[in-house]
């Protein structure tokens, strides 16, 4: 039961929001206290469910008057415990869902926080144009989630990371305090560019409303390749010469080990072999392009027919459908949720530069196998921007909750392999709770003390969901994985 103090919060909310938006109900509650990977679960004194900025703003001003903590949600698809309250207001995004604007001419939209990724896409479609941030998750994931974790996804060769699809950004500060720097401009020199201080940062700096978006002239023929390759060495050969041949028009270049592919054909619901035989690693790539009668498939084979003579390439088929083209990419994008079907899975959401990423591959299977014999790695994902999951399936037969208990130690081992090797430990998934502290143990000491600076700053009360990312001195350790 809510105290004085926080009973007078949940009602002043309530008339202004009304009872529908307001629960503090478990069975309201329950969905928006664990994320999908099932880690943390948290605990929460309300639901709140804003319509407007207007009413952002006015909950995160009565929360920061009542010194209530508030972890704003958009579609709850994080990874990394980033969206898991312990603790105050959980406040879901959701509604804020409306398109604002669109302009054709100036290539750009304006849309709210809630929007679903893929409502967002369509909506570009719609007006002619491309939006291009995607991923598994889009039918469910919101934008502003996705602009909050700087997330990547599958077309970063060719139109980058949210970060760099974002024109600007209004944000509701933690004193309630809104910020409007939707400014469709390419260029603005006048004072610091604000918007990436809230880019990337998770909802512990400010709570993003609304974005105005990068729109791109929409793909007029693309084509997706299936390329069994004999080593990982000879996937980054491939992109090497297909990033060179086709230019910008290499949009993916997804990395799928052998493993990885036997799980999906195993596990996954209405898949086939994509070639005969089996390699060590696989390929799966994209071309596009906007140009009027641009023939992606002739370009494809034709770089495909070179890597195979230079003998980088063993086999590859392509599709010659927009369905045949759905289910090669099927066959990667169920990759993550196979794993299940296998028991436990320690995952590491890495980058490395791409002079390093062979080396990283073979030095941290290696030693993981050798720290646990009969390990099954599947170190899958973005090869083309040196992103990679390096995901660790159980030995057949473990028990599952003792294998997982050994994610402290596999983090050890493949993070340090990832420092020494100049990576990142967070490439774009976040840092959320479960790397908060590796953070901490990790990142160049000066920028670790000008985040705590810049977050001290912006929330002096540490009320914007606290405890993520980087810790204050009165943060309580991470709460234990369920």
């Amino acid at each position: 039961m809510p105290d004085t103090s926080s009973a007078r919060l949940i009602a002043t909310l309530t008339e202004r929001l009304g009872a529908r938006h307001v629960r503090a109900d478990a069975e309201a509650l329950a969905p928006h206290l664990v994320e999908s990977r099932g880690l943390y679960r948290g605990h929460a004194l309300a639901l709140v469910e804003p319509g407007s900025t207007a009413e952002v703003a006015f909950t995160v001003a009565a929360c920061a008057q009542a010194r209530v903590p508030v972890t704003a949600q958009g579609g709850n698809t994080g990874l990394v415990g980033g969206g898991v309250p312990f603790g105050g207001i959980v406040l879901s995004l959701n509604r804020l869902n409306r398109l604002r604007a669109v302009d054709p001419l100036g290539a750009s939209m304006t849309v709210e926080a809630g929007m679903i990724l893929a409502d967002v896409q369509a909506a570009a479609e719609e007006a002619g144009m491309l939006f291009p941030l995607s991923w598994a998750a889009e039918g469910t994931a919101r934008i502003g989630g996705g602009i909050a974790t700087n997330a990547g996804g599958l077309a970063v060769l060719a139109y980058g990371n949210a970060r760099d699809l974002v024109l600007g950004l209004e944000v509701v500060l933690a004193d309630g305090r809104v910020w409007n720097g939707l400014k469709a401009l390419r260029k603005n020199n006048a004072g610091y560019d604000l918007k990436h201080a809230f880019i990337g940062s998770e909802g512990t700096l400010g709570i993003i409303t609304a974005a105005t978006l990068k729109l791109f002239p929409r793909v007029l023929s693309r084509s997706v390749g299936f390329v069994g390759l004999p080593s990982a060495r000879a996937a980054l050969a491939l992109f090497e010469r297909l990033r060179a041949g086709a230019d910008r028009g290499l949009t993916a270049f997804e990395y799928i080990p052998r493993f990885g592919l036997e799980m999906v054909l195993r596990h996954g619901i209405d898949v086939r072999a994509p070639l005969e035989g089996q390699h060590a690693a696989y390929a799966l790539v994209e071309l596009s392009s906007p140009r009027p009668g641009a023939d992606t498939r002739s370009e494809l084979e034709a770089l495909l027919a070179e890597a195979m003579e230079a003998g980088l390439v063993e086999d590859a088929t392509i599709g010659g459908s927009a369905a045949q083209d759905a289910a090669l990419w099927r066959l990667r994008e169920m990759l993550p949720e196979v794993q299940k079907a296998e028991g436990g899975s320690i995952k590491h959401d890495v980058s490395l530069p791409l002079s390093r990423l062979a080396d990283f591959l073979e030095e941290a299977e290696a030693a993981c196998l050798a720290a646990m014999p009969g390990l099954r790695p599947c170190p899958f994902g973005h090869f083309g921007d040196g992103n990679i999951h390096f995901n660790l399936t159980q030995p057949i037969g473990m028990d599952k909750a003792a294998f997982l208990a050994e994610w402290a130690r596999f983090n050890d081992i493949v993070h340090g392999i990832v420092e020494r090797m100049d990576g990142s430990i967070a490439a774009e998934h976040g840092v959320g709770l479960i790397k908060r502290d590796e953070l901490a143990r990790t990142a160049d000491p000066v920028g670790l003390d000008l985040m705590r600076r810049l977050k001290a700053a912006l929330d002096p009360h540490d009320l914007l969901n606290p405890g993520k990312v980087v810790a204050l001195s009165n943060d309580p350790p991470p709460a234990l994985p369920v």
